[in-house]
């Protein structure tokens, strides 16, 4: 276990090196900081440090330079999650406010992220699999024609003609409208097949045929929405950092161009709890030199998505995990009260 006063030490080194861009001597910690002991010390706590591989020394430099292991211990013991300050607060608000549906708020989501943290974000639309049913509408298009129109709690909308094998009353409507509602308002959509399964049989034998084509077309819907969908943005901000990466920013634009690893990126969206992966802890070889800041975003403690941001592992982890934060509360409770 290290010391009070080397983790100290190795919080600073990581202030500075992150704030500087300059690996870290020990005259310019003591000269920074009030650690409380000579620079000797600070070398000889270094010299620790970097024995027991927190730190490292680049060969240009005599100065040294956190390594994956130092982030991980910073951002574990010694990283506190920085809070947005109330203008920041109420310009989230502001901005997010405005969204006009789930898209939208997606866009915005992802605007702001990357305009906040100075990163790549990425957005996770919410998961059909972990939403509920707000609300089913029939409408009558013509004597054998509807739409179906499925909301969801997280402001989801899908829209699907129907073709009935007979004509359909609008009272008939009224009355299937009502009874699929009550079975399913507020029911995940992994326990739709089961609520209805029987509804069918509920009805007179000429309106049952029409009653099972609406039900198999709501659940094709299901089956159909169930592909991941995500919105990154700010992948230029990348850029900024091209010393960062020890050979060619290359490797991390190719591994932000597949879904799939985006998707793992970010983890199994389970709860609203952060994730902060760092350096080698990333499986995708590309994105070594990166670290993953993420959160899921939801109603209550449960998330139906998640997002996040990707940048160099010289990263403000205070500040970003800050900032992830807050948009994610915000969202989750745009989508609540959409």
């Amino acid at each position: 276990m290290l010391s009070e006063r080397r983790l100290e030490v190795l919080r600073a080194i990581v202030q500075d090196y992150v704030g500087t861009e300059e690996p870290v001597g020990s005259k310019a910690l003591t000269e920074r900081h009030k650690l409380g002991v000579s620079p000797a010390t600070v070398r000889n706590d270094m010299a620790v440090l970097e024995d027991e591989g927190f730190i490292a020394q680049p060969h240009t430099s005599a100065g040294r330079i956190p390594t994956d292991k130092g982030y991980r211990l910073f951002v574990d013991k010694l990283a506190g999650v920085k809070p947005l300050s109330s203008p920041e607060r109420r310009a989230i608000q502001n901005f997010l406010d405005g969204a006009v549906d789930l898209d939208d708020v997606v866009g915005r989501t992802v605007r702001l992220l990357a305009q906040l943290t100075r990163q790549v974000a990425i957005v996770q639309y919410p998961s059909l699999t972990r939403s509920t049913v707000r609300h089913v509408e029939l409408l009558s298009l013509a004597s054998a024609r509807l739409m179906l129109v499925l909301i969801t709690d997280t402001g989801r909308v899908e829209q699907r003609m129907i073709d009935c094998p007979a004509p359909f009353g609008e009272s008939s409507l009224a009355d299937l409208r009502a009874r699929l509602n009550s079975r399913v308002v507020g029911r995940r959509f992994t326990d739709v097949p089961q609520l209805v399964q029987d509804l069918p049989e509920s009805f007179e034998s000429e309106d049952r045929g029409t009653v099972s084509t609406v039900l198999s077309t709501l659940l094709e819907t299901l089956v159909e929405e169930t592909e991941e969908r995500l919105m990154i943005g700010g992948t230029s901000n990348l850029t900024r950092f091209g010393h960062d990466f020890p050979v060619m920013i290359r490797p991390v634009l190719e591994a932000l161009e597949e879904q799939v690893v985006l998707l793992k990126l970010l983890g199994e969206a389970k709860d609203s709890g952060m994730t902060v992966r760092i350096g080698h802890e990333n499986a995708h070889e590309g994105l070594n030199s990166t670290s993953v800041v993420a959160v899921g975003y939801g109603s209550g403690d449960e998330a139906v998505a998640k997002l996040g941001v990707v940048g160099p592992t010289r990263m403000d982890y205070p500040g970003t995990m800050g900032a992830v934060r807050a948009v994610a509360r915000y969202v989750g409770q745009i989508l609540a009260e959409s």
